[in-house]
């Protein structure tokens, strides 16, 4: 992984840090089914409209639309809705990376080597560590457990992504956000009601309902088109197991901008399975790119190699 794809990977990381305040106060304002399908809905319109399919095997757009979108989405709102703090929120959510390479070595074969592996049990150790910091009672522990679904689900939609193979990352983004609507809007009506809903649209001309409208289009334009645009074209250049684990960077934009202007504030406890949790998978990020370029570098010598045996072979020939 290059040093510019790196630095692409870290601005992704501040734009879904920042994500996470915006989400909060949208929330504020909308019920959390009905965010989701009205967050998707407003990219999957233009995205018929005016944006061509991608050159991509529609299983692709439809897994990462339902992994990616729809999944992590859902469960992520549906825990912020029930009690999630926005920064701690931001860290357990970036389990994502341990569940990506995991699923890599699954079902894409991809290697992982062992001290890479030992650096992923210390990330699962220190999101160990705060669940059982949340584990105080079921009004806490349970969005902890809504937030790691979302984070599979974010995991799911990164090996479609990397399937994809999508050379056009803006349409597969777009396209992949015409999936959610339908379903978080059944789903909304089913269980949130028609008349929660309708009352989401009073008051938007309030303090509370400006700022949720801000959140929403942060979210749609600065964290959906832009980050996952950047991010579906990090992971269709790159290993699945090298781009997921920058996604750790986002916990420390995400909890540093809860604390400033959220006031949120997080047990010792929480704060040292943080430490691990950043720690283990930007390890296993860094052992991951590590291993990809001593790869990289053996594939290049062994045609290096063989060439010279053939040019010492057509001297050998010549000489005869």
């Amino acid at each position: 992984m290059s040093f510019k794809h790196c630095l692409l990977a870290a601005s992704v990381a501040v734009m879904w840090g920042l994500n996470f305040l915006a989400i909060d106060f949208s929330l504020a304002q909308f019920p959390p089914f009905f965010l989701v399908a009205l967050r998707f809905s407003l990219l999957a319109v233009p995205a018929l409209l005016f944006v061509p399919k991608p050159d991509v095997g529609l299983r692709w757009i439809i897994g990462y639309g339902l992994g990616f979108g729809l999944l992590q989405f859902l469960f992520l709102y549906w825990a912020m809705a029930a009690g999630m703090p926005a920064g701690l929120a931001s860290l357990v959510l970036q389990a994502s990376g341990p569940f990506t390479v995991l699923l890599g070595m699954t079902f894409l074969r991809e290697r992982v080597r062992g001290s890479q592996m030992t650096f992923l049990l210390v990330a699962m150790a220190g999101l160990a560590v705060v669940g059982w910091q949340r584990f105080d009672s079921n009004a806490s522990f349970l969005p902890f457990l809504l937030t790691l679904a979302g984070a599979f689900g974010w995991a799911i939609g990164n090996i479609c992504n990397r399937q994809s193979h999508s050379t056009e990352p803006i349409k597969l983004t777009m396209w992949m956000s015409v999936i959610p609507p339908l379903p978080m809007l059944a789903l909304s009506l089913a269980v949130e009601g028609p008349n929660r809903v309708g009352a989401s649209f009073t008051g938007l001309t309030t303090p509370i309902g400006l700022l949720a409208l801000a959140g929403l289009i942060y979210t749609v334009v600065i964290a959906t088109i832009l980050g996952s645009g950047i991010w579906s074209w990090l992971m269709s250049r790159n290993p699945a197991g090298v781009v997921a684990p920058f996604s750790m960077l986002v916990p420390v934009v995400g909890m540093s901008a809860a604390f400033v202007f959220l006031g949120e504030r997080v047990s010792l406890g929480e704060l040292c399975g943080a430490a691990l949790v950043i720690i283990g998978v930007l390890g296993a990020g860094l052992k991951a790119a590590k291993g990809a370029r001593i790869l990289a570098a053996a594939e290049v010598a062994v045609p290096v190699s063989a060439q010279a045996e053939d040019s010492d072979a057509s001297d050998s020939i010549r000489a005869s």
